[in-house]
């Protein structure tokens, strides 16, 4: 109990604020009124909330564009006491009531109530995002993760809308939906999606099941549908099988949405999804697995995080980290995609890894966070990737019995509720695991990740991250291959202190931890990397030749590898490599950060194109394999005459198909060239104006080797112009081309100036976004290192802008460190 209210923060909710607030009221039901109807810029929103409280001062949580009357227990209170989202409550002991009606804006970042126009026909489409701190602008809430209640709703609506929501509904008369009683959630899970969206309805084993998307790519989620339900069927089948506990929420329903920043949100019976994810072009089947992986972690999170919710945001893992393992798990287990781990180890281990070796670097579990907002932040590469690594180590370890027995005890414990880390490890206790609070110390609660390097002739070396000691015990797989040998040969091994003896004969290949058993930092011994070329295209497993590269992605990072070195490996591999999901991610980061370094970029991306185009000729025509290598042949061309020939649909490789994905990709590297101007880019536009159009349109423009063209972009930066959020990252993301820093020069002192102030024009997840897509990543000099410190030092720089700028600045010297070493720079 607080004898004063709570000061409103400038920066979000802090830990303490949550939990005096938890001591004090507890919530029992949200009635809210919402009216779509009137206008497309703002919605009326009438909330009644139930509560009983012990009596005091508190604070509830509103962000409005107006307020039209908030009355506590019948008493009207002065609107003017709002400031700053929060208004002041001087609650009775016991039961109270609050009734708050406002007007609410739309907005277009992609949080909130997101209101958005599809430039194909013109029809408007609405999503609730109510993540970390947006409820507020869509309804009058105590927003915080351990205040849950049921919620019900009532919406107004066009007449041609269909609504859904966390529960199911009805549409009693032309324009009005009535939605039942959901279970208790958290304010962070309620959505609402409205619009003239198409639908597509199924069941299995009792469970209502829905898709739906915009009209204009109605066909496509029609093609993908029996896909999608599959998927669906089979990870709920999967689910209750490991957990024991079917799924609480009702219906379940998957609605892929416009302009969605996340990959998806887990909202309770309506999962959002970014829209993307309707395939409306040919894909790789990397790309499929990806949305396959997608599908099974937010249907996961019915149960991490909906059924039983960290009680603050310091517990990320118990969300995200569980729902990370178990999506890859299920998904290779229990579906079509039991290479799911291969398309995991290329797209996500690095993203751990890199995040983990920041500065920025934090704790899996009980990382500290204090405040709500900056808690946005930690949603990165160390909660989904590094965590569920360490998950599988421990489901290793313990064996499935023991870990879904911990799993089942916590979520009885604690359902419809919220818990801690140390609530799961008291319930893996019961289970029967052992010797867990040193395990969690060393992997849960202490940041950054060992590094495990061969040193020859004899030993293996375990270095901690510096200033971070830890003492963990890896146990994982070597993978050696001698001199004339056929194979690789496989063995465990255990390094459970700084220096372990391993013999190593001269001329053998050592590959350390190429399966992923352990979370550690690995990388070749400059034998085994020359060795590697020669070796690539008889290493007939996979996930071994993934895990070559993470160790060799780690090493050239870290500039102890260079360019021509990973070159060289590329030509050897890309001829024998049939995972799709490899050579994407693989040729996407040769393309981002090793051609633009080598000593000779030109040279270097004539190598990554001739070997590109040589694959794209000799796979299996109209192979995934065959598909992943074109598009990169297109994206490290130098021939303006061959890529407009393909353009025009000449010389295409058999198999190849011109759609709507390939010709942007082609029409954005003859941007890059200066080989299109502005008007064919909007006379493309014209003729197709899907939304895929206007993102690589706007990619396109920006890419423009022309003094417009970068201005035109630096608008959408500083806010002088505005465009929807997708586009404003495309906007970044095509200004710093490498190559062109005689144009982008003037804008990276104008960067670090600008950069606090376009916090008055960007919010939320978009301001940090645009933060990192328009960082000057291509200016490779010590003043702009400089510049970026002196501007991460400002007090009053956005918590959410320091971070991004944080990790930028520390990728900005990596890659310097690679130019310096050779020779590029």
């Amino acid at each position: 109990m607080t004898d004063q209210p709570p000061a409103p923060s400038t920066r979000g909710l802090q830990r303490s604020e949550a939990l005096a607030r938890a001591e004090m009221i507890e919530v029992s039901g949200y009635d809210v009124a919402l009216d779509l109807a009137s206008s497309e810029e703002t919605f009326d929103s009438t909330t009644r909330i139930s509560l009983t409280s012990r009596g005091g001062r508190t604070f509830l949580d509103l962000k409005p564009r107006a307020v039209r009357s908030i009355r506590l227990n019948g008493t009207a209170i002065d609107v003017d006491l709002l400031q700053r989202g929060r208004v002041p409550l001087e609650t009775v002991e016991g039961v109270n009531e609050v009734v708050v009606e406002a007007v609410m804006a739309f907005r277009n970042d992609g949080e909130g109530l997101h209101r958005s126009v599809d430039p194909a026909d013109g029809r408007h489409y609405v999503y609730g995002m109510s993540f970390m701190d947006a409820a507020p602008s869509i309804f009058a809430c105590f927003d915080q993760p351990d205040l849950k209640a049921p919620y019900t709703f009532h919406v107004r609506a066009p007449e041609d809308w269909v609504v859904i929501g966390n529960a199911p509904g009805h549409n009693p008369e032309p324009g009005v939906w009535e939605l039942e009683t959901s279970k208790p959630l958290s304010t962070y899970f309620v959505t609402l999606v409205a619009g003239p969206y198409h639908l597509v309805r199924d069941e299995h084993d009792g469970i209502p099941l829905g898709l739906s998307c915009r009209q204009s790519i109605a066909a496509d989620l029609d093609a993908d549908a029996d896909e999608l339900l599959t998927l669906t069927r089979q990870c709920f089948d999967e689910l209750h099988r490991l957990f024991g506990i079917r799924y609480p929420f009702g219906d379940y329903h998957q609605a892929f949405v416009p302009e969605f920043n996340a990959g998806a949100m887990e909202n309770p019976g309506c999962v959002t999804f970014r829209d993307p994810l309707v395939f409306t072009s040919r894909v790789t089947r990397g790309q499929r697995i990806s949305r396959a992986t997608t599908v099974a972690h937010e249907m996961a999170h019915q149960w991490f995080g909906n059924i039983t919710t960290p009680r603050w945001w310091d517990d990320l893992w118990l969300n995200e980290s569980f729902a990370e393992y178990m999506g890859n798990r299920v998904t290779a287990e229990a579906t079509q995609y039991d290479d799911a781990w291969v398309q995991t180890a290329y797209a996500r281990r690095q993203w751990g890894l890199l995040a983990d070796q920041r500065p920025s670097t934090h704790p899996v579990a009980g990382n500290g966070e204090e405040d709500a907002t900056a808690a946005l932040q930690n949603f990165d590469g160390i909660s989904y990737a590094k965590g569920s690594s360490i998950l599988k180590q421990l489901n290793t370890t313990m064996g499935d019995e023991v870990f879904f027995a911990g799993v089942r005890d916590h979520f009885d414990r604690h359902f419809y509720g919220n818990a801690t880390m140390q609530d799961l490890l008291d319930s893996w206790t019961r289970a029967g695991a052992v010797d867990l609070g040193p395990f969690a110390d060393n992997w849960l609660v202490t940041a950054g990740p060992d590094r495990l390097v061969l040193e020859r002739p004899d030993r293996l070396l375990r270095t901690p991250a510096p200033d971070r000691p830890a003492e963990r015990r890896h146990t994982l797989r070597i993978a050696t291959r001698a001199a004339g040998a056929a194979d690789w040969q496989v063995d465990e091994q255990v390094l459970d202190a700084a220096e372990t003896a391993y013999d190593v004969a001269a001329g053998t290949a050592v590959l350390l931890d190429p399966f992923e058993d352990t979370w550690a930092v690995t990388e070749p011994d400059p034998e085994t990397l020359a060795l590697l070329p020669g070796l690539v295209a008889t290493t007939t497993d996979p996930m071994l030749r993934a895990g070559m590269w993470n160790s060799v992605r780690s090493a050239y990072h870290h500039a102890r590898v260079s360019p021509d070195a990973v070159l060289d490996l590329l030509e050897a591999w890309l001829p024998v490599e049939d995972q799709d999901a490899g050579l994407q991610h693989t040729l996407g980061w040769v393309l981002a950060k090793v051609v633009p370094l080598a000593a000779d970029p030109d040279a270097a991306a004539s190598r990554v194109h001739a070997a590109t185009w040589q694959v794209a000729r000799a796979a299996e025509s109209g192979s995934t394999v065959q598909l992943a290598a074109f598009q990169a042949a297109v994206s490290s061309c130098a021939s303006v005459d061959l890529l407009e020939g393909w353009l025009m649909g000449r010389d295409l490789p058999v198999g190849i198909e011109l759609d709507l994905a390939l010709r942007w990709r082609l029409l954005v590297r003859l941007a890059v060239l200066g080989a299109v101007d502005r008007a064919a880019l909007d006379q493309h536009l014209d003729a197709e104006p899907t939304a895929v159009s206007r993102v690589e349109h706007t990619r396109a423009i920006a890419s423009l080797p022309t003094a417009e063209a970068k201005a035109w972009a630096w608008a959408r930066f500083s806010g002088a112009a505005t465009a929807p959020n997708y586009e404003l990252e495309a906007a970044g993301e095509g200004m710093w081309r490498a190559g062109q820093e005689q144009l982008t020069d003037p804008y990276v002192a104008r960067y670090f100036d600008e950069l606090p102030g376009t916090a008055q024009a960007h919010s939320g997840w978009v301001l940090a976004d645009v933060a990192e897509a328009f960082f000057p990543l291509t200016s490779l000099h010590d003043t702009t290192v400089t510049r970026a410190h002196e501007l991460i030092a400002r007090a009053d720089l956005d918590a959410s802008l320091r971070r991004r700028v944080v990790d930028t600045t520390d990728e900005l010297e990596h890659r310097l460190a690679v130019a310096r070493t050779y020779g590029s720079h």
